[in-house]
């Protein structure tokens, strides 16, 4: 049922001329008109002049319904085929020993992609077009090229998943590849948001079986409880830190960044609705983390004591050994989740790619559009699609197997590098204004790429010295810490020092000139620091003067902002750290083929 979240009619009675509603304005950096409009979701619309109030519990309720989707599918999306994969070998290998990396990643999940949020509904424009604007071509593709990589593979994992599947039904993937190909193609070439948006909704809903999957595996809480305490099962070697890399690489992923963003700017979010966005994420997050859970806890329980436990080979090996040990039922369900997440993968990772090329070389990139009004951006991503598909049905066991394991890592070992950039353009005012990063929100995100540089430097110690014992690993891990702890603290001060100053400096540059708001701007502002007598405005006040400032602005036309100049010395941190990620990509590949090949 469709309804439209529109806001009650007022009691008070508009004078002559006087409009019923508050326009908001479009930020000026849009380059598609798609992007620009009523929000349309799949269970409802809200009119591009809604200004947002609502009163009731319930019509909240109903706005949140409307604005909910990119923040739900990029967060279920993230159990991938690849997801379910990983948390099943952890399950498999460790039992329920490596819990506590979901319940760590929870607000890792939150920090990065909230920061998308607001990038998208303030800049109306995708993650990759924000980076080749602001920092150039180079950083551009340096940025972009990581991502297309691994979601070449990944969407290799989806298809790899899809066969994997289907095959426990006796469907050989010769016959369930192509049906997947030409399924996903269809549901986003239709030229409808909403269409596209219901049949996601339709896959998130049937993803509630991993409840009942996971009790049926007849789960004993106090182990579950256990492994929420940090641990390292069997001492910390490269084994382990490949695993937990690839636990974070499969729920942080990059392509996560891109797809939301876009996401957000398709269904013409702005920064009204931010606070339902926001919400819309935390839903994400917690049938994230419960389903990744469910899976670990299935594989954990069922193959404990038995000669599977700790014998990963594929997805499809765990479902058939559940049926096996757990019973049909069992089996059955794993691999309709298993098909499940496929689907809802593919789908996103593939336009999170098409989203980007849109963003790169400008072109119509959104769903609004016909298939004949954007020819490039369905041929994209159909290309994409069949590329994918033809590798899966060419490539043996051994190397989907290689694919499966791998990418997942690389995706963790390349996510400082995306967090990096996205924390930069957080910080960029002239794009942000008042939605800029707070202090807090910034060490949050460094302590986040700084542990993530820790992970990768470990696995390459691991690598290179496989006699490393857990005691020296840890070792390296405090002495790693203290040095992100005093620079950590070096940058605060910097960043509180110049924070007051930056802030005044951009408001007052933003308000001395006139805008479409109308009324002379320098005095608008004064109103806003102090009172007509002068006094200065209470807590509240400035509470309240800040929030009216992040309604109504919006990001001018990036082509007409000067670009942030990099210093010699963070443009020397940001090329060491693509060094060091390349040999860490390239060590990862060699552990993973080492580890596959026993």
């Amino acid at each position: 049922m469709t309804f439209h979240a529109t806001r009650p009619a007022s009691s008070r009675v508009p004078g002559p001329g006087e409009s019923t509603t508050t326009p908001e304005p479009a930020a000026a950096a849009t380059v598609d008109t798609a992007h620009v409009g009523d929000i349309v979701g799949a269970l409802g619309t809200i009119s591009r002049h809604d200004p947002g109030r609502r009163g009731s519990l319930g019509q909240r309720i109903r706005a949140l319904l409307v604005i909910m989707g990119p923040g739900l599918i990029v967060m279920v999306g993230d159990n991938d085929a690849g997801g379910v994969a990983t948390y099943a070998q952890a399950g498999q290998t460790y039992g329920m020993k490596l819990l506590w990396t979901l319940a760590l990643l929870i607000p890792v999940l939150y920090v990065n992609q909230e920061m998308v949020v607001r990038l998208g509904a303030v800049t109306g424009v995708g993650h990759a077009r924000l980076i080749f604007q602001r920092f150039g071509r180079f950083w551009g593709m340096f940025s972009v090229g990581d991502l297309f990589l691994v979601n070449a593979l990944t969407l290799v994992t989806e298809f790899i998943g899809v066969s994997q599947a289907l095959d426990h039904f006796g469907i050989p993937q010769y016959i369930s590849v192509p049906l997947a190909a030409v399924l996903l193609f269809a549901v986003v070439a239709g030229g409808s948001f909403r269409r596209w948006e219901r049949f996601l909704f339709a896959l998130i809903a049937l993803n509630v079986i991993v409840l009942p999957m996971a009790l049926l595996a007849h789960p004993k809480l106090d182990e579950t409880a256990a492994g929420i305490v940090p641990q390292f099962p069997g001492g910390l070697d490269s084994a382990l830190l490949l695993m937990i890399i690839a636990v974070v690489g499969t729920t942080v992923a990059p392509w996560q960044l891109f797809f939301q963003q876009s996401n957000v700017v398709d269904k013409r979010i702005t920064p009204r609705w931010i606070r339902y966005a926001r919400a819309d994420l935390r839903i994400g997050i917690a049938v994230v983390t419960v389903g990744a859970a469910a899976i670990m806890a299935t594989a954990a329980f069922v193959f404990q004591g038995t000669g599977l436990s700790g014998g990963f080979t594929d997805a499809g090996a765990v479902a058939d050994g559940l049926g096996q040990h757990g019973g049909p039922t069992l089996g059955v369900l794993f691999a309709i989740v298993l098909l499940d997440a496929s689907l809802i993968g593919a789908n996103a990772v593939g336009l999170a790619t098409t989203y980007t090329l849109g963003d790169t070389f400008e072109r119509r990139h959104s769903l609004h559009w016909k298939l004949r009004e954007a020819p490039l951006f369905y041929l994209g991503y159909a290309v994409l699609i069949g590329i994918a598909a033809v590798i899966t049905l060419t490539a043996d066991a051994h190397v989907q197997g290689l694919i499966t394991q791998g990418v997942q890592a690389l995706a963790g070992v390349l996510l400082p590098s995306a967090t990096v950039f996205l924390v930069l353009l957080c910080n960029d005012r002239p794009v942000l204004g008042p939605w800029v990063n707070t202090t807090r929100q910034n060490v949050v995100a460094g302590v986040i790429v700084w542990v993530l540089v820790l992970l990768s430097l470990a696995l390459t110690a691991a690598t290179f010295f496989p006699g490393l014992t857990a005691v020296q690993l840890g070792w390296g891990f405090a002495a790693g810490a203290f040095v992100g702890l005093v620079g950590g603290v070096l940058i605060v001060l910097h960043a509180q020092y110049t924070e007051q100053a930056a802030r005044i400096e951009a408001f007052t540059a933003r308000h001395t000139k006139s805008d479409a708001y109308g009324g002379t701007t320098s005095e608008a502002w004064l109103m806003q620091v102090q009172h007509p007598d002068g006094s200065s405005l209470s807590r509240t006040e400035r509470k309240a003067a800040l929030e009216q400032d992040r309604t109504r602005w919006r990001t001018p036309a990036l082509d007409t902002l000067p670009r942030p100049q990099f210093s010699a010395l963070r443009k020397a941190g940001l090329l060491t750290l693509r060094g060091y990620l390349l040999l860490a990509v390239i060590l990862v590949i060699v552990k993973t083929v080492q580890l596959y090949t026993g």
